[in-house]
């Protein structure tokens, strides 16, 4: 099985979504670790595979 950004993407939202709504003061760091890797993402494509 192959995981690319598209799959990836839905998964981590939802993973995401969930722990913001277990613990809120989780969401500065799960925003904030988000933009730092579609950032990555953005800045060095060769990285996403």
């Amino acid at each position: 099985m192959e995981i690319t950004a598209v799959t990836l993407t839905p998964l981590v939202s939802l993973i995401a979504g969930i722990l913001i709504l277990v613990v809120p003061r989780l969401l500065n760091y799960i925003v904030a670790i988000y933009l730092i890797i579609i950032g990555l993402l953005g800045l060095f494509p060769q990285l996403a595979g």
